[in-house]
């Protein structure tokens, strides 16, 4: 059922050895041995210290947002539907924005905080107008509202911005999405969810994977849609959620991931397997891209919501034109 998933959980650790080695500097296979055992150099602290915590990050993040973005798509049959979506990324960013503007808070753990509240607050705000106008738009509808809330709350945090300067050189790096400096302590709630959410999964997949018929079909083997479709969503926007906290608002993960696991399994893939390999390639991606945003600018660092972006709008590109030409 999950043939693909060793391979790519060798896939995996092979992105995080590179991860470990590559950078500014080149560290050989020594080196980082030495530093994983506790070596006191300079080069072994640097490993130790700032590539494992950003590479352990960004592979959380990254099997965080793709698995956010399958659940998305299975309970709201739409291929676009992801994370930013919904206004996770912009509520993230309007909290940590009027929190640093108008109450100076700059620490990295309350900045964290007020990025998982943002997106929670956003999230509900998004459901409950979806709940208020009732079931007359259809599966897209809480899609279209979340568009339409996040394209208020990225105003809204311009124009905060624009009145603090200060804020805006301060913010500009979280903003673009990053895994490096990022507050270590939150791996210690994000590893635990992401398996939690891993296992409800495993619960919830029969249902899921009746979701392919319409809701009607599945209601009528037993399946209990509203409920299993909130539940869903609320897993998804919470993994979605504390990615952002950890790693600020990357962008398309959660749209590409998906798609690539369901080319390598096929359409009607059991939704556990397919989420488990779902995971794991939002991992690798997620780790190559910081990876290139080390080197492909050096001595620099370019933004990780850019290299991903490299890659997620003519992916994103590809998939308005196959929907476009191809039956609704």
């Amino acid at each position: 059922m999950t043939r693909p998933a060793p391979l790519l959980f060798l896939l995996l650790c092979l992105a995080a050895a590179l991860s470990l080695h590559l950078g500014l500097r080149f560290y050989g296979p020594g080196t980082v041995w030495s530093a994983l055992q506790g070596g006191t150099s300079t080069e072994e602290i640097i490993i130790r210290t700032l590539r494992v915590p950003r590479t352990l990050i960004g592979a959380v993040c990254g099997g965080a947002l793709g698995l956010s973005g399958l659940l998305m798509q299975a309970v709201t049959r739409n291929p676009l539907a992801e994370p930013g979506l919904l206004g996770i990324n912009a509520g993230a960013a309007f909290a940590v924005t009027l929190g640093l503007v108008g109450f100076a808070i700059s620490a990295p753990l309350p900045v964290a905080l007020l990025a998982v509240l943002g997106a929670l607050a956003t999230t509900a705000l998004v459901f409950g107008i979806g709940l208020a106008l009732g079931p007359t738009g259809g599966d897209g509808t809480v899609l279209l509202i979340g568009v339409t809330v996040a394209a208020m709350l990225g105003a809204l945090t311009q124009v905060m911005l624009l009145m603090d300067e200060t804020a805006l050189e301060t913010l500009l790096f979280w903003l673009s999405g990053g895994f490096a400096d990022r507050p270590m302590t939150l791996l210690g709630v994000a590893l635990p969810l992401l398996l939690l959410v891993l296992l409800a999964c495993a619960l919830l997949s029969g249902g899921i994977d009746a979701l392919r018929l319409d809701d009607h079909s599945a209601q009528g083997i037993g399946v209990g849609v509203t409920r299993l479709r909130l539940i869903a969503l609320v897993l998804a926007a919470l993994l979605a959620a504390l990615s952002v906290s950890l790693a600020g608002p990357v962008v398309f993960l959660g749209l590409v991931a998906p798609h690539i696991a369901r080319r390598l399994t096929g359409p009607q893939h059991p939704f556990f397997g397919l989420a488990i390999i779902t995971l794991l390639l939002g991992a690798i991606i997620a780790v190559l891209a910081d990876i290139l945003a080390r080197v492909i600018v050096a001595p620099g660092e370019a933004p990780i919501g850019a290299v991903l972006a490299l890659v997620g709008v003519p992916f994103l590109i590809h998939l308005l034109r196959r929907r476009r030409g191809g039956p609704a």
